[in-house]
């Protein structure tokens, strides 16, 4: 969370200033299908997502967002490209922001339309530039699509908004390329103290897209740059939640739930700790607790090495062992070890 950024609101969600990152996420459905759409962020809403983004093609899609706006609780983003008058519906129909490329919206008064239409209605603007988006006179002026095209890009669109009187504004600097989006961001950040919606556009699917995206958007988090995020991948996006839940919990700027804490395996393990440990990721998801598990395949990595961990266990030969931070309290069979866990978690909640 970066404490130097100007702090807006989209719906009830604080962005910058200090404030929690935020996880967001896109829905894929068809937003005028109101059903599917208000199913999917129901998902979303179950894993964690803070703010969804849809895409408002038509007056259609615009004209759901009271539907869909009603039937959920995180705040909703109308996602707008080329027609300014889309962006205008979605003001008038229930939006709790937008995201527009002011470089396709056309005219500056177009822009100034809407930037008056949100201000009246109290609502935050993401200026959003991607690689693929840079404005021709900047591609020009810095000899191709790079970090100073990005940014300069990113500063005009600003520079726009505000002029017309409009500040609360949010802004992202994406690249398919990792080094590209990094530098964007380091520099924009430098510049400005506007918020920043952190991503790495178009990263892609499965491992390799979580892997980019986690490389770019960890090495910002850990810089302090960035106040909300999306994790695109190609694929169900409750995955990008997920994902996001992980890197932030990694580099310890989010706590909620359980984290897993397990040792590689090796020739010294006597347990079955890759049955136990998905065994456990599944368990844990309806248990009613936050901090971090240990789950160690031998003594070498027990409680020794995972003494930090609030609770976990260890066994080697059939048997095991629970401790609390560190601290042996009870030896079971491996079988029981997983029960053994999350019996004593359930009572000390129930003592407190």
């Amino acid at each position: 969370m970066a404490e130097n950024t100007r702090q807006i609101m989209v719906g009830d969600v604080a962005v910058g200033g200090g404030a929690p990152i935020s996880i967001q996420s896109m829905t894929n459905t068809k937003t005028k299908d109101t059903d599917s759409t208000v199913r999917q962020i129901h998902r979303l809403e179950a894993v964690g997502c803070d703010i969804v983004r849809v895409a408002v093609n038509d007056a259609d899609d615009a004209k759901a967002l009271p539907k869909i706006r009603s039937a959920i609780s995180i705040p909703v983003i109308a996602d707008i490209q080329f027609d300014y008058k889309l962006a205008l519906y979605a003001v008038e129909h229930g939006v709790d922001g937008l995201r527009i490329n002011p470089g396709n919206i056309g005219e500056d008064w177009k822009i100034r339309e809407v930037a008056e239409a949100a201000k009246a209605q109290g609502l935050s603007i993401r200026v959003g530039v991607n690689s693929g988006s840079v404005k021709r006179a900047f591609i020009d002026k810095f000899g191709g699509v790079n970090p100073d095209s990005i940014v300069g890009s990113a500063l005009e669109e600003t520079e726009m908004l505000e002029k017309f009187g409009f500040r609360d504004i949010k802004v992202s600097l994406k690249s398919s390329d990792v080094h590209q989006s990094v530098e964007s961001y380091r520099k924009f950040a430098a510049l400005t103290d506007y918020p920043l919606h952190l991503g790495i556009t178009e990263a892609g699917a499965g491992e390799r897209g979580i892997v980019k995206s986690a490389m770019g958007l960890g090495i910002l988090l850990y810089e302090g740059i960035g106040d909300t995020m999306r994790v695109s991948l190609t694929g169900d996006p409750t995955d990008e939640v997920q994902t996001a839940k992980l890197i932030l919990s990694g580099l310890g700027l989010r706590t909620d739930g359980i984290e897993i804490v397990s040792c590689p395996t090796c020739g010294r393990t006597e347990i079955d700790l890759i049955g136990i440990v998905k065994e456990a990721e599944e368990r844990f998801k309806d248990l009613d607790f936050q901090g971090k598990i240990a789950i160690m395949g031998c003594r070498v990595n027990g409680p020794g090495e995972a003494q930090e961990a609030d609770y976990g266990i260890c066994g080697g030969n059939g048997r095991g062992v629970i401790f609390k931070k560190g601290k042996v309290i009870r030896s079971v069979s491996e079988s029981e070890l997983l029960d053994g866990l999350i019996e004593c978690i359930e009572r000390d909640r129930l003592e407190k």
